[in-house]
């Protein structure tokens, strides 16, 4: 970096990165963690474990009962937007009440067969677009000879 002459060139730079993160967290939901959800878990969470996708899951301290829901409360920040589809299956089931022993204390090896999790990508550009769709590539097949279009009399 240049030297501008200006004391606080560079620091600015990095006040701008560190700002820029700030009012992401301050006024935007879906891009991780707000500022009362990063106090709450401080307050609150004990880290249960991450996925492979950088998404980390917390729990109650000690796994304490909420009195209000009569359960434990569990939740996700997630590494980058808060898409519900990047949960893996085992971090769903954990979530959602249906298995008391998160992954990360398992010892789960899957099938030789079985594909890594990924999001679902609908609505992105790495969507399934089978042949013919309006948003695929290349063009409509053509009409074979079987098929008569209907006209009024």
């Amino acid at each position: 970096m240049a030297w501008s002459g200006h004391a606080f060139s560079r620091p600015r730079d990095v006040f701008a990165v560190n700002l820029s993160s700030f009012i992401t967290e301050v006024f935007t939901w879906w891009n991780g963690q707000t500022m009362g959800t990063r106090f709450y878990t401080w307050r609150y969470g004990e880290k249960v474990g991450t996925d492979d996708a950088g998404n980390t899951y917390y729990r109650f301290k000690g796994g304490k009962i909420d009195p209000t829901l009569g359960f434990e409360r569990r939740w996700v920040i997630f590494n980058g937007p808060a898409e519900a589809t990047a949960i893996p299956p085992g971090w769903h089931a954990w979530m959602h009440q249906r298995s008391d022993v998160p992954p990360s204390q398992e010892d789960y090896v899957p099938r030789e067969w079985e594909l890594p999790h990924r999001a679902n990508p609908t609505g992105t550009a790495q969507a399934y677009r089978p042949p013919g769709s309006t948003m695929g590539l290349g063009h409509r097949p053509v009409v074979t000879g079987d098929y008569r279009a209907w006209t009024p009399e």
